[in-house]
């Protein structure tokens, strides 16, 4: 998955196709039935288990979730090498483990831990909450107490099971043009094709074994590291490693420290280098510059004396700094993908093209294999009926149960939703296929500000935000098929297969990252501006709903200025990186990546830029080295970190507390 949604997602190709094992032209392909098997649903379900743990805790945190499909394919093929393997030592015969199988491992685990992120539990549904409704302010104009509903288990896991499998059936009919007809790259299928396709090759598996075992390693360290780090984390949340004063304690007080963090180094070797520069620079320009210089105007452009987390000082222009960089960098990647999915389609319509086909071997062969690949992905169908039926009956089911769940969006206002909802799905899946950037966060705003002004004071905010979760949720599941699709399409996989599997993984993850979220809401302090877990996009899209319903009238001074001038300054760098060349456009940085620390802080910023240095130095040293490792030494630290997350949790729900607060201060201060 590729999106910047509720949060910031990062992906990008991790294979080159000319690099990757072809397929074998002889190869037997099982039937569809045969490659969803019971011990892949089994991994599937205790990794998608892992995944939405790891990504509760990054959306919970800072909202950066890197692409952990290379994780889920690895640890796919491993878990299931290693049970095999283990049974044929015990003497009994098993069945052979195929890249069809693997790739029904990897979308279902996908699908599993989409849920975590497009779900909402960070964002529109945290949004929801009491906590969140406080922290702005019972007083602040818009923010009703009639908007509120606190997380409950049973009613989020049904309106999960309501909204996430729509997207399913919206786009199915037109899965043969999206990747035959247009022949759509969708690069992170395409990469994560291409990786299962080298493991089921005697040198690929060989590899695989090796990045398995290095990513156990650093899977253990980082657990027996954070193991470590909770014995001197004490009681609140100002002891330990976490608030180390790395750079002295001027600068920790403008959040400039290392923070110890395996799973923010991890990020930083799995994202990009811009990504992780662009989130430094964000930092810098925020916590640098720009804070310090609101609060030296205390007094003036507001009251002195505020509370910290209190939307007439600082903390609101904290807020709406951070939306007007999310909202200038969606409103504006959307305006590209659709203007080029528009000249896409109307290119391929008019163009006619003579194609004059020189055949050799090599051509012949690939050739070949193309209409191999044709059909086996044609052969099984999934009938129109069966989409169009299906979307109905969940409209359907969708519209009696959703006004139940939020009484102020009502019937019409869901079906009008559902009505547009596919074309939208389209364009995202689309322009998915040539970007690999998913803009169903953009969608969701867009539903969200139209719903709330129509809905208004009474009930608008509460409305709004469910109508985001409709939206992103269709589009998002929507272009997550598609992508897989393609996956199957290059790994000989039946799309029969590819659609079952995106539904039991749906089905999983509608169970699994509700259950997993709720680890987290009666173990932590969830919300808290002062805790590990701020959930830092549950007020902005509240505020966001908020500003669909009042307007801009109670902003602080000032602050709808420097708002505005840094949704233009949005709008200019993207327009600057799309006009200048490749050459240069690489080293301009990414907005959306940049608002992040605005809101969150700049400890998380320095985390993931060590792990960019990491990864450069590593580079430079082996490249081929760092290619092959660096997403399995990342993987691993994330993992072990998550991991870790389950007993931290335990031990927090029966009340044992680190005997250890380490902490610091000035050393003549008393």
């Amino acid at each position: 998955m590729g999106t910047a949604a509720a949060a910031v997602e990062i992906s990008e190709p991790l294979l080159q196709q000319d690099e990757a094992a072809p397929v074998e032209l002889d190869e037997p392909i099982p039937d569809w039935k045969e490659q969803i098997t019971i011990r892949g649903l089994v991994v599937s379900a205790v990794l998608g288990a892992l995944f939405c743990i790891i990504t509760h805790k990054l959306n919970l945190t800072v909202g950066i979730i890197p692409s952990l499909n290379v994780a889920a394919g690895l640890l796919g093929f491993f878990s299931v090498k290693s049970w095999t393997g283990f049974l044929t030592k015990l003497g009994f015969s098993t069945k052979p483990f195929t890249r069809q199988e693997n790739t029904v491992i990897q979308t279902c685990v996908v699908a599993c831990y989409g849920l975590a992120f497009s779900g909402g539990f960070g964002s529109y549904l945290l949004s929801m909450d009491e906590k969140t409704y406080k922290l702005i302010g019972e007083d602040y104009p818009g923010n009703h107490a009639e908007d509120v509903k606190n997380p409950g288990l049973l009613w989020m896991t049904g309106f999960i099971f309501v909204v996430s499998f729509l997207g399913l059936f919206s786009l199915v009919p037109l899965r043969k043009v999206m990747v035959l007809d247009y022949k759509l790259t969708y690069p992170s299928g395409t990469a994560t094709a291409m990786l299962i396709n080298s493991f089921h090759t005697h040198t690929g598996a060989e590899l695989a074994k090796k990045q398995v075992n290095s990513l156990g390693k650093y899977l253990s360290i980082s657990f027996c590291w954070s193991f470590f780090k909770w014995f001197f984390s004490g009681v609140g949340d100002s002891c330990g490693f976490d608030n180390f004063p790395t750079f002295g304690l001027a600068l920790f007080n403008n959040t400039f420290y290392f923070d110890f963090s395996p799973t923010y180094v991890g990020c930083g070797l799995i994202c990009p280098h811009l990504v992780n520069c662009s989130v430094l620079l964000g930092a810098i320009i925020s916590w640098g510059f720009l804070w310090p210089f609101v609060s030296s105007k205390a007094g003036d452009w507001y009251p002195a004396g505020l509370g910290s987390n209190d939307f007439k000082g600082l903390y609101g222009y904290k807020v709406f700094v951070a939306i007007s960089l999310i909202l200038g960098d969606g409103i504006y990647n959307l305006i590209k993908i659709i203007y080029v999915t528009i000249k896409e389609m109307t290119t391929k319509r008019q163009s006619l093209p003579t194609i004059t086909e020189v055949i050799d071997s090599n051509t012949s062969k690939l050739l070949l294999e193309e209409k191999k690949r044709d059909e086996i992905f044609l052969r099984d169908r999934i009938p129109f009926w069966v989409a169009a039926a299906g979307y109905v009956c969940l409209v359907a089911v969708s519209m009696s149960t959703m006004p139940l769940i939020f009484p102020p969006l009502k019937w019409y206002l869901v079906l009008c939703s559902y009505i547009i909802a596919p074309a939208l799905a389209f364009c995202n899946s689309y322009g998915t296929g040539l970007t690999d950037w998913s803009l169903a966060s953009t969608y969701g705003k867009i539903g969200l500000f139209i719903i709330a002004s129509i809905v208004g004071s009474n009930g608008g905010v509460l409305a709004g935000l469910a109508a985001c979760g409709v939206m992103m949720s269709i589009v998002s599941t929507a272009a997550d098929l598609m992508q897989d699709f393609k996956t199957g399409y290059l790994t000989k996989s039946s799309a029969k297969s590819m659609f079952v599997s995106q539904i039991i993984g749906t089905a999983m993850g509608c169970v699994i990252a509700p259950l997993t979220f709720w680890m987290y809401w009666t173990a932590f302090d969830i919300g808290s501006p002062d805790s590990a877990y701020k959930a830092p996009y549950a007020v902005i899209y509240r505020e966001m709903a908020i500003l669909g319903v009042e307007g801009f009238s109670e902003l602080p001074q000032h602050c709808l200025a420097i708002c505005a001038a840094f949704f233009v300054a949005a709008l200019a760098i993207n327009l600057l990186r799309d006009l200048t060349p490749k050459n240069i456009s690489r080293y301009i940085p990414i907005p959306m990546a940049m608002a992040v620390p605005f809101y969150i802080g700049a400890y998380f910023a320095i985390d993931m830029f060590i792990g960019t240095v990491i990864l450069f130095i590593w580079e430079r040293i082996n490249r081929k080295d760092a290619e092959d490792y660096a997403g399995a030494v990342a993987s691993g630290l994330i993992c072990g970190d998550g991991i870790w997350t389950i007993p931290s949790a335990i031990l927090s729900i029966f009340k044992v507390d680190p005997p250890i607060c380490m902490y610091f201060k000035p050393s003549g201060s008393s």
